[in-house]
């Protein structure tokens, strides 16, 4: 694997193989601290997962155009590094869609790294499988009910701030990454009117003398409310889309960012964006995955104003669960796939870099004679980025948070 900045663009060649180329939903479970290590130095820092659900087709997002072989494979999407319509300058061989200013903006200033040709272990094309093993951290599907990021809390030192704050999980279920021991907080956009304080009182009462799980599981969760109105985010929702539409980004986003910019808050969490299945008129510059594109650029202003001075300390991780064909289908679309991309943004991110082992797009480099290549594996880059924010040995993380992955060793240099 190789790092490639903007100022080793003059030196790149096409032929190069490395290449750096409740009342929304409220929820709580109980924690019980299983292990202690040393935590990360002196810094506060705030990490947040973004999964987008349905595989996103990262050669549209991140286009090799450098490559010989992009447009040919891309016929009726392919994007162009020149024209009113123009893909937006990396380093010279990789390009980002022009529905990204944002993006390329952080980019520029060193705040964003993109990870290209990139992938979890998992190599068949099953979304329910490909969610599982991405969000259970585990080599294989149907293996747990707990997410790595939970196990990354249970396996800070006990009473450590960041654990005892838990891990926050978006949407009216939690995400599986954020299930497990350690304890979970939920927020959804609020759509509904809230219970009255009476009844919540008279709840807490009955759960404390019935279910002291429950009871434990309420508190959590009027805290987090309690928090949400804090915030300014606990208003009847007016309005807004769905978590697949840039309207629905934008909200998810700023709820997440201001929930974990408290200072009284949870410094982890993890949220979804859905509608990445782009089997057919899935558009180049225009269309429908420029749309979505565009709701994830909004999603990043959004985190970068919500979080504000935390931003500096903030790594916000984008991953999905593979990627998509590399030949364009008969529905001008594209099917299930295996590599992709993966974008690491905020300012605790060392940027300003694409980090790829660069495979290339003839038939007989492609997996299966039809996919990009996974040259870099998700989890290392997950490895690395939580090593150095959290302090984590590289022991814990593959056995406790990515059990078995003692052969695959965190990417270091992502973090600031």
């Amino acid at each position: 694997m190789v790092d490639h900045d903007d100022d080793d663009c003059e030196r790149m060649t096409p032929s190069r193989r490395a290449v750096l180329g409740a009342a929304g939903a409220l929820f709580a479970w109980s924690f019980v601290p299983k292990f202690a290590y040393a935590a990360a130095g002196a810094r506060d820092p705030r990490f947040l997962l973004v999964i987008l659900r349905g595989a996103l087709d990262g050669l549209s997002a991140v286009p090799p155009i450098g490559d010989p072989d992009y447009a040919g494979l891309r016929e009726g999407i392919a994007l162009a590094k020149d024209g009113s319509e123009a893909a937006l300058p990396l380093d010279g061989f990789f390009y980002l869609h022009p529905a990204m200013p944002n993006l390329a903006r952080l980019y520029r200033q060193g705040q964003a790294t993109i990870v290209h040709a990139a992938a979890t272990g998992y190599r068949e094309r099953s979304h329910f499988d490909g969610q599982d093993v991405l969000e259970s951290g585990q080599p294989g599907a149907g293996r747990t009910e707990s997410g790595w990021l939970n196990r990354l809390i249970a396996n800070l030192p006990a009473g450590e701030g960041i654990s005892r704050k838990g891990v926050l999980g978006v949407g009216v279920v939690p995400p599986l990454v954020v299930r497990g021991d350690a304890p979970v907080l939920g927020w959804a956009p609020p759509r509904m009117a809230r219970a009255g304080g009476d009844l919540t009182m008279r709840l807490a009462d009955l759960y404390g003398q019935r279910d002291p799980g429950l009871a434990r599981a309420l508190a959590q969760a009027i805290e987090t409310e309690g928090l949400a109105q804090r915030r300014g985010m606990a208003g009847e929702q007016k309005g807004g889309g769905g978590p697949d539409t840039a309207e629905g980004m934008r909200r998810i986003a700023e709820g997440a960012a201001a929930l974990v910019g408290a200072d009284d808050g949870p410094r982890i969490a993890a949220l979804a964006f859905e509608g990445w299945d782009t089997h057919a008129n899935e558009g180049g510059a225009k269309g429908r995955l420029a749309n979505l594109l565009g709701g994830l650029d909004g999603a990043f202003a959004a985190f970068e104003q919500g979080l504000g001075p935390v931003w500096k300390d903030t790594v916000v991780m984008v991953a999905t669960e593979f990627g998509r064909t590399a030949a364009v289908n008969g529905t001008t679309g594209t099917d299930h796939g295996t590599g992709t991309v993966a974008f690491l943004v905020g300012g605790g991110v060392k940027g300003g870099r694409v980090v790829a082992d660069w495979p290339g797009l003839k038939p007989e480099q492609l997996y299966q004679n039809r996919d990009l290549k996974p040259t870099t594996d998700i989890r290392a880059i997950a490895k690395g980025v939580v090593s150095e924010l959290f302090g984590l040995s590289g022991p814990v993380l593959a056995e406790k948070v990515f059990p078995e992955t003692g052969d695959l060793k965190p990417v270091q240099g992502l973090v600031v």
